[in-house]
């Protein structure tokens, strides 16, 4: 069951659109998983790409990525939903909640990551970029086609405005930590600007080619934390047609897009119009789908999954039921403690708290034995620690020892399994061994502490799909005396106690790839613990976390990077500061059958991402699914708007 919603999983501009929860950098993550090598190109030459570990897939004379048809016709419309409400067309603030598609339909970045690549960044609003042979700066020279929706060319000073905005105190204060190793930015001339980087740093060269550009002219003028509802005035494909605050957005595709044409746009954003609407409610989308309100539909719940999608529009094959396989890096999705908190800032108190959740039984009860369990902060990657540590993971962990937990220096321990010969109740006894080691006792109803204050917390959720898997998770906890409640919230307040960690435990999804980096700092570190609107959401302060982060961002060679990300995972996994959930390793995706899609999927992707960017209009659709996969389960309920 991936709790995300479709936001998390967009292109590297949505990682910094900051938004609620799991709002991290997908679509970069997914491009850098199975990266073969982090040294960087060492000859000063401009090129239309860039990539790690080799040359890029694409060569100059690339006509359209491969998971695309450069042929596709232009036209129709599309309806997708959304859950929650906004209240803001800025994506780059703090406060509010942006709205849906903004950032992958209306702005544009230097360069683009490829989806069936590990790492690579191709020309985009850059027509060419050159990394200077001692990486500590990078220069773009523009396209001289690009224009911004007003109709003025892109300039090199609109690109320093973005990205001397974006690092301002009127934008997010994520921006400041993703590019704090970013100099400056220079403007060279009109069409040219170069990066200046403070030190050397394996993707710092890739990661400024994702700084989003907006014109100079965006807001007239007022201070960026007040350009809330302006209308963006930037380079996308799309501009917007009509909103209804907190209801809806449909966006237009631009018949004047200056990059319809080049290389790493061509077949893509074919549908003349994007529609989204929003639903507070799962089931009413679910039902609004099947009865034809909306076109695609990426189902993230296991339940709705196995039990929803099935009648009558499914068996005629006028709505389509499938799987697309991926192979992305699956990270650590959890429910995170807050150890700023003094309930959760013992470690033999988290531990416990781990051990009373059965995923075997929600697996088997919950969500039809779907899933896999979650192991570590780099799931499904080679990164992901195990055994005992190297001698070089040693090397690294040794000068923190005194600082350390024995259980880093031992061998990785899985995370707590109902399995015979283990079962929940030796979980529990284990569990209540270690609160009362921590001060923590049975009496009077409820387990106190030394003070008599009871152990009650509170799981911050802002759907409600989610109070099904924290029921059973309580009810186990509540056999220790402890009482775990549930609170669901509107996403906008939601995002508010998120940003300012108000909150004892939120569910999160720690995205991960193979070939981790600034991200790691976003979410990990000391610097990071203490800053709002960061990602950092257990409140980890770890010296040991710190510096083996930095030794992440600074290793040259694909040995070095194993090394140290595992003895990170080691430390992170030793301080229980998730209860572990679980992955799998497709997109479940349902959708009426009026489109047409390229034949090959990509590698790294989000389904509906790849459906907006390469899917196109077909009346007649595509030959449908057999059948028996839209077949009701047994004791399916009855759903009137699908027969």
């Amino acid at each position: 069951m991936t709790i995300v919603s479709r936001d998390p999983r967009r292109f590297p501009l949505q990682f910094l659109a900051l938004e609620p929860l799991a709002r991290a950098a997908l679509a970069l993550l997914l491009a850098l998983s199975l990266v073969v090598g982090v040294a960087a190109p060492r000859a000063a030459l401009a090129a239309h790409g860039l990539a790690l570990g080799g040359p890029p897939k694409y060569g100059p004379d690339f006509r359209a990525f491969e998971y695309v048809n450069p042929a596709a016709p232009k036209g129709g419309s599309v309806t997708m939903a959304s859950m929650g409400t906004f209240d803001k067309l800025n994506p780059f603030t703090l406060k509010g909640v942006r709205a849906e598609g903004l950032s992958e339909l209306v702005f544009e970045t230097l360069t683009v990551m490829s989806l069936d690549e590990p790492m690579s960044a191709y020309a985009l609003l850059a027509r060419d970029m050159e990394l200077a042979p001692d990486r500590l700066s990078i220069t773009f020279r523009l396209d001289p086609r690009a224009r911004f929706t007003n109709g003025d060319p892109v300039e090199a000073a609109d690109v320093k405005h973005s990205f001397d905005t974006l690092r301002s105190k009127a934008a997010s204060p994520m921006w400041r930590q993703y590019w704090a190793d970013v100099k400056q930015a220079v403007v060279v001339d009109k069409s040219t600007i170069r990066f200046e980087f403070a030190r050397r740093n394996r993707e710092l060269h890739m990661i400024v080619g994702s700084v989003p550009v907006f014109s100079r002219k965006w807001g007239g003028g007022k201070p960026f934390d007040q350009v809330v509802q302006d209308t963006p005035i930037a380079t996308g494909p799309y501009l917007i047609e009509r909103v209804d605050l907190g209801k809806s957005i449909t966006y237009r595709r631009d018949p004047n897009y200056w990059g319809a044409d080049i290389p790493s746009r061509r077949g893509q954003f074919n549908f003349d119009r994007v529609h989204f609407t929003y639903f507070l409610d799962e089931f009413a989308r679910i039902e609004a789908f099947k009865a034809g309100n909306f076109d695609f539909v990426q189902e993230n719940v296991a339940k709705n999954w196995a039990r929803s999608y099935y009648g009558r529009r499914f068996e005629d094959g006028t709505l389509v039921k499938t799987e697309l396989e991926n192979s992305n890096a699956q990270g650590m999705q959890a429910f995170v403690m807050n150890t700023r908190r003094p309930l959760f800032a013992d470690v033999r108190v988290r531990r416990a708290v781990s051990l009373a959740m059965d995923f075997e039984w929600m697996n088997r009860q919950l969500f039809f034995n779907q899933y896999v369990r979650s192991y570590s902060f780099f799931t499904n990657t080679e990164m992901a620690a195990r055994g005992l540590p190297s001698d070089a993971e040693l090397a690294l962990l040794e000068p923190f020892r005194a600082q350390l937990s024995p259980v880093v220096f031992s061998e990785v321990q899985p995370p707590p399994s109902t399995k015979p010969p283990s079962s929940l109740r030796e979980n529990l006894r284990e569990a209540k061994r270690l609160l009362g080691e921590a001060g923590w006792t049975y009496r009077d109803g409820a387990l106190r502490n030394a003070a008599g204050q009871p152990f009650e917390f509170e799981i911050l959720i802002a759907q409600r799909t989610f109070e099904r898997v924290i029921a059973p998770f309580a009810r186990n906890l509540e056999k220790l005396g402890i009482v775990a409640r549930s609170r669901t919230m509107d996403s906008s307040l939601y995002k508010k106690r998120v940003d300012d960690y108000d909150f004892d435990m939120i569910v999160h999804w720690y995205l991960s790839s193979q070939s981790p980096g600034n991200e790691l700092a976003l979410r990990f570190t000391s610097q990071a613990a203490d800053t709002p609107g960061s990602n950092n959401y257990m409140g980890v302060k770890s010296p040991a976390v710190d510096a083996l982060v930095e030794r992440i961002l600074s290793v040259d060679s694909r040995e070095e990077l194993l090394t140290a990300t595992r003895a990170l995972d080691r430390v992170l996994l030793a301080g229980h500061y998730v209860v572990p959930h679980w992955f799998n390793r497709t997109w479940r995706v349902s959708y009426r059958n009026r489109f047409g899609r390229p034949q090959a999927l990509p590698l790294y992707y989000s389904a509906d991402d790849w459906f907006l960017m390469a899917w196109w209009s077909q009346p007649g659709g595509v030959p449908p699914a057999p059948p028996a996969a839209a077949q009701a389960p047994p004791g399916a309920p009855h759903s009137t708007a699908a027969n």
